[in-house]
């Protein structure tokens, strides 16, 4: 893949407040699809992956307030704020109904989108996503981190020393390796290009604020798994479920319990991949993608 250039048109629409997003582009014959970047992820997540649907649907990727280039300003940025924003989009942008793909933090603003505007999802694509399941051990390095984000004012003096300490740079390989990809495998520009969207970030005090309102967030929903399990009861569209089964993040465990009490869905377990298998094995995901879109659009 010819990684000397960004993909797509990089735009941004006004809803309440500027969000921005790339138009891939695509097969406007086809279905529109809409990528969703999870927790700390921004649209850059899907620059290795989106080309290779663009044969067949039509395919945006936005920036939740707060992610990538869409600045938080005045707002805020909980789970169920950027599902309202999510909404908006699909709704003023897409024109919809769209299918999300939603990954991580995404794939659980994807589902409580499908639940709460059911005519404007034709279906869902949760990719590692934040889901509840069953207690088991987490991950010792995402435990102590998840624990001092949530905590008003140490999490802000943590990010505040991190980004001291680590840089751009640092900041980038860091995350990737959390996450199960080696940054050695994946293309430099797109590291570079990571890198650089870090460093222009205007409001970087703001932007962290924006991660740990939506982190607390994320964390309580998934404490309380109630609002979660009714709305993924409630969706009447094909869903298809993709997980690693080396996620540090989100252990397998949610993913096959949530297979286990929905068998209508599809299940995938990619072995020997981490959570964002977007970056790490593309090809493989849009294999399994396009292999199920015709469960949405009803084609043989």
């Amino acid at each position: 893949m010819d990684d000397t250039a960004a993909p797509g048109r990089s735009l941004t629409a006004d809803l309440d407040g500027p969000v921005h997003y790339v138009d891939f582009g695509g097969n406007d014959a086809g279905p529109t699809l809409v990528l969703v970047h999870g927790l700390g992820g921004s649209h850059l997540n899907w620059d290795l992956f989106a080309p290779l649907l663009t044969p067949h649907a039509r395919v945006y990727a936005l920036d939740l307030p707060g992610f990538g280039r869409s600045e938080p300003g005045g707002r805020t940025t909980r789970v169920r704020d950027n599902v309202a924003v999510l909404d908006r989009f699909v709704r003023d942008v897409t024109g919809g109904p769209v299918v999300l793909v939603g990954n991580s933090m995404g794939g659980m603003i994807s589902v409580l989108e499908a639940d709460r505007a059911p005519a404007r999802v034709s279906g869902l694509v949760l990719v590692d996503p934040a889901v509840p399941g069953p207690r088991s051990r987490l991950d010792a390095a995402v435990a102590r981190d998840f624990a001092i984000y949530a905590l008003p004012g140490v999490g802000e003096r943590h990010l505040a020393a991190r980004h001291r300490r680590r840089g751009a740079r640092g900041t980038v390989t860091d995350m990737l390796q959390l996450c199960g990809v080696d940054p050695a495998r994946v293309p430099p520009r797109l590291i570079d290009r990571s890198e650089a969207l870090i460093e222009e970030r205007q409001d970087v005090a703001g932007m962290d604020r924006a991660f740990l309102t939506a982190a607390r967030s994320l964390l309580l929903l998934l404490a309380d798994p109630r609002l979660m399990r009714r709305a993924m009861a409630g969706i009447a569209v094909p869903v298809l479920l993709v997980h690693g089964d080396r996620d540090r993040l989100v252990p397998v465990s949610a993913a096959r319990d949530a297979a286990r009490r929905h068998p209508e869905w599809t299940y995938v377990e990619l072995a020997d991949v981490g959570h964002v298998p977007q970056l790490q094995c593309p090809e493989r995901l849009a294999g399994h993608l396009l292999d199920w879109l015709p469960a949405v659009t009803g084609t043989a």
